[in-house]
């Protein structure tokens, strides 16, 4: 079950003033550390690498978060080999001590969450709440799977008999070497959701994160080696994807693959390592949505106009689940455009640090070129921009990426902004009849991670719950439309484009991901 701190600490985290000076505090230490040089993990080595990166943070480009390694195909060939080395001591770890260990993970994450959360405000420009709120449910996500490894004893489960003097039972086993590639958005809690599924039923772990964010993955690797995690067992490896694809979808020795990110290159690695392999393997994919909110004529307005602005606005429009398009009822479309205008005006963006921001930076120059891709499509087809629209260039922002929120309304339903996602603060509005014609629209799209809808009716509620098609649904969620899931709360879970398995991270089969199943049948 979740932590009773961490969720106490969730629910009230804006209105909990003890956390700010500890924060500030992990700043000013994280600060004397800025631009120091990291090396790779693999096995039981520090590696260093012939060529390396610096890593900027998107807040100040002339702020130097580290300098990492590029690895290379033979680094990545050196991890998976480490982690196939390491695999059948694992394995073989009693899945309880495995457990043990993994509480122990959970307990050092609470206790390094301030330095953690301020690590990722550098690397990613994510403000203070929501850069804790990330370790905290990183705490929750390990708790919730040590107990659920608890409640399904290891997952093994007797049978039946087959005939005389015939006992059978099933065993769950893990796979193997999975290699972990992990986003920028959630660089924390999405690897260490990944690499936990992985580790707590005895995979091996090779741990590729984001080259937006590599300073977060190996906060999240020392977590896991200073808790009991032999190293090898866990591998820590840096520099650009493309590096490492072959050798992850080629090497026999790799079991499966765990991926967070983009559609395009999911579905790459999925083609590549279906192709590539001796046989079929598991691949999980997460790979984000254009996510709809639908508003009727019999929505609380209040809560709707919040809690869109928080899903579309929340970490800059860059969570897999945001709000990105809203399609509005014809009776209130008027009265909600000019909540969301107010709303959204009252939205500061501003250094990530500072705790009145809601807003930071987007990730890099080329999120900001897509905004501007964005807002001149939207005008040059005839859309008009309710409020926004602007790169921030001066004063505090002229180091950084950064960006207004942004509401386009008038679009044709069938534009493309209504279709492709961009993943930035920048979310377009159509008109509707009603009910019907919103979900029609609303599942219209090869995605399927979140919706939301805004009803007090609850005929019309049930409707959208019966009809939408996307794995995580909400109905009058003011503190966040399409966005917030939290482990054992909510299965974050995509549907088509959105992820592969069906099997949502934060949902009692996640951990089904990572294991195959093995009849065994003994006969007296």
């Amino acid at each position: 079950m979740p932590s009773k701190t961490a969720k106490i600490t969730y629910v009230t985290l804006l209105a909990d003033e003890s956390i700010h000076p500890k924060y500030e505090a992990a700043l000013e230490r994280f600060e004397k550390e800025l631009g120091k040089k990291y090396p790779m993990h693999i096995g039981s080595k520090e590696v260093w690498a012939d060529e390396e990166f610096e890593h900027h943070s998107p807040m100040d480009t002339s702020v130097i978060v580290g300098r990492f390694q590029v690895g290379t195909r033979s680094h990545a060939k050196a991890a998976v080999e480490a982690a196939r080395d390491a695999f059948e001591g694992w394995s073989a770890t009693p899945w309880r001590k495995r457990v043990a260990v993994m509480r122990k993970v959970a307990s050092l994450i609470d206790e390094r969450k301030f330095d953690i959360a301020a690590r990722i405000t550098y690397e990613v420009g994510k403000n203070r709440s929501e850069a804790l709120a990330e370790c905290w449910e990183a705490v929750d996500v390990v708790n919730l799977y040590a107990g659920v490894m608890e409640s399904h004893n290891g997952y093994v489960e007797k049978l039946g008999s087959g005939g005389p003097g015939e006992k059978g039972k099933m065993v769950a086993k893990p796979l193997g070497v999975w290699p972990i590639v992990s986003p920028f958005n959630f660089p924390f809690m999405l690897a260490n959701g990944m690499a936990l599924g992985a580790l707590i039923t005895g995979n091996t772990v090779v741990l590729k994160p984001t080259s937006e964010a590599p300073l977060t993955g190996l906060m999240l690797y020392r977590c896991y080696v200073e808790s009991g995690v032999p190293r090898g067992v866990v591998n820590y490896v840096t520099g650009p994807g493309g590096n490492f694809e072959e050798e992850f979808t080629k090497n026999p020795a790799v079991a499966g693959i765990a991926f967070t990110g983009s559609r395009d290159v999911g579905m790459k690695l999925y083609h590549e390592f279906l192709s590539d392999q001796q046989y079929p393997k598991p691949i999980l994919l997460e790979m984000g949505s254009k996510n709809p909110t639908i508003v009727t004529d019999r929505a609380d307005l209040e809560k709707a106009v919040e809690g869109t602005v928080r899903s579309a606005f929340g970490y800059d429009g860059q969570k897999c689940s945001a709000t990105s398009r809203a399609y509005v009822q014809s009776g209130v479309y008027d009265e909600f455009l000019d909540g969301l205008k107010r709303r959204a005006k009252a939205v500061v963006v501003g250094d990530p640090r500072r705790k009145e921001t809601f807003m930071g930076p987007v990730i890099n120059e080329a999120a900001v070129k897509r905004f501007r891709s964005a807002v001149k499509a939207a005008v040059s087809s005839g859309g008009r921009v309710l409020i926004g629209g602007n790169v921030l260039k001066s004063g505090i922002f002229r180091e950084g990426f950064y960006v207004q929120p942004t509401v386009i309304v008038g679009l044709p339903v069938n534009h493309a902004l209504f279709s492709d996602e961009i993943f930035l603060p920048f979310v377009a509005v159509a008109k509707v009849r009603d009910l019907e014609e919103a979900i029609r629209l609303a599942n219209d799209t090869p995605y399927g991670l979140t919706a939301g809808i805004f009803s007090e009716d609850v005929k019309e509620v049930g409707e959208f719950m019966d009809r939408v098609r996307f794995g995580v649904v909400y109905a009058n969620r003011r503190g966040g439309s399409t966005t917030g899931a939290w482990p054992g709360a909510q299965t974050f879970v995509g549907w088509n484009a959105s992820g592969s398995t069906g099997k949502g991270i934060g949902g009692p089969n996640y951990l089904l991901t990572f294991l195959r199943e093995q009849s065994q049948t003994v006969v007296d």
